[in-house]
């Protein structure tokens, strides 16, 4: 795929008519779009963050080292990242629901075989199948908002998504500490059965089919390759997808990390953890909706994401210094107090390097979408082990993986998206 052949410019692209959704049944169906894609994309979270409060406690259950527990948390991104390019080019030719409905019940199983494992070997490769099955949600619900919207109306989509998936950061952990007060760790897996089996029956009663059978391709596994190769051939929509991706691994180099240094490092109880966690997404959400509502259409989608940036990497370097002991030696608070920035700067770098790089590939959504997630998941899976290389007693690891791929990320980002000077 050519430069020449996306020669449009963002703001051609942002005010053309196709901005708006389609008119008649999916204007009334909005919100309960909104709230089943929102289900589908929180999915991934809730596997993650329900179960970060337990991580010690998994540890210690299964005689696995910090860094070999965290392993279960990069086969399931992993899983995620693979399953996304699977699934994806899938939708493009079998439609939407399909694959889908068939991802969750895949999920269902994996799930349960997560709470019933025996060894930490065996929750690692359970965790891996459940990141497989787990990514048809989040990849499907991106294809289904390219099929509905373009261009701005896009960008607030997705940012009115982070509303509704933002919360499951914030419950998750919460839901994770409070179900640790009556069961252990093997519980929070059984609680996402429950939640996986009630959003498949929503699902398959209440989302429609998106992608229209004359939009989809015919060809087979060689075409798949042929669309994916040149969907990664443009320099701009893999400037994009870099970009977001490299973000995404400093936020999951968070993820990560956070428990075993608020807890291990700072001495926070499990509930303090959660609803730390629980601060940073509300900035997340109020963030998300700050973009969608008075950003989007007044400042560029690029501005925006530079922007976000810039935030995101002022503060994981202000936490590397803080790591480091530049300051001496800092509280939780300060560190909170930076998470929650950096945690915040994300929900202006996510949503618009999704709508930017989508932007670019109409014709193959449920591919753009796949090479999106694969990515996010991918460096996301190879940043998590980094993060406790040196142990669980200090958080100077955690800043350096950040501080690097926030700079990396704004190098994508510059370096590749923007026009070459003639």
């Amino acid at each position: 795929m050519s430069e020449s052949g996306h020669s449009r410019t963002q703001t051609e692209i942002e005010t053309t008519h196709s901005a708006s959704p389609a008119p008649g049944p999916r204007r009334r169906a909005g919100l309960l779009t909104v709230l089943l894609l929102g289900g589908l994309t929180a999915m991934p979270p809730l596997s993650m963050d329900m179960y970060l409060p337990a991580l010690p406690d998994a540890a210690a259950d299964l005689g696995s080292s910090a860094a070999g527990i965290q392993l279960t948390l990069t086969t399931c991104l992993a899983g995620l990242a693979l399953g996304q390019l699977i699934v994806g080019p899938m939708s493009d030719r079998w439609g939407r629901r399909r694959p889908l409905l068939a991802g969750m019940v895949l999920y269902i199983f994996a799930t349960a075989a997560c709470a019933l494992a025996p060894t930490s070997g065996a929750l690692t490769g359970f965790r891996l199948v459940q990141g497989l099955a787990g990514a048809a949600g989040v990849v499907i619900a991106r294809a289904v908002v390219r099929d509905m919207y373009d261009g701005l109306a896009m960008a607030r989509f997705f940012s009115t998504l982070m509303l509704v998936s933002g919360a499951a950061p914030i419950v998750a952990p919460v839901v994770g500490g409070q179900v640790l007060q009556f069961t252990d760790w093997r519980g929070i897996f059984w609680v996402l059965v429950v939640v996986g089996v009630l959003l498949t029956a929503v699902v398959a009663r209440w989302l429609p089919e998106t992608l229209d059978p004359a939009r989809r391709h015919t060809g087979g596994f060689t075409a798949t390759l042929k669309t994916l190769r040149d969907l990664l051939a443009d320099r701009v929509f893999s400037g994009y997808v870099i970009a977001g991706s490299l973000a995404f691994a400093a936020l999951f180099a968070y993820v990560s990390a956070s428990s075993f240094v608020i807890q291990e490092l700072y001495g926070a109880s499990a509930q303090t953890y959660s609803l730390l966690f629980g601060l940073n997404a509300i900035g997340m959400v109020a963030v998300g909706q700050l973009n969608g509502r008075v950003l989007v259409g007044r400042v560029s989608l690029d501005a925006a994401l530079g922007a976000g940036l810039a935030v995101v990497v002022a503060a994981a370097v202000a936490l590397l210094l803080m790591a480091t002991g530049v300051f001496g030696r800092v509280g939780l608070v300060p560190i909170a107090a930076g998470l929650f920035v950096l945690m915040s700067a994300m929900a202006l770098v996510l949503p618009n390097a999704n709508t930017l790089a989508l932007m670019r590939t109409p014709h193959a959504a449920g591919s753009a979408s796949a090479l999106l997630g694969t990515s996010f998941f991918l460096i996301g899976a190879i940043a998590s082990p980094l993060v406790g290389v040196a142990g669980e007693r200090t958080a100077v690891p955690m800043a350096i993986v950040q501080v690097t791929c926030a700079v990396l990320a704004v190098v994508a980002f510059v370096g590749m998206t923007r026009k070459k000077k003639r």
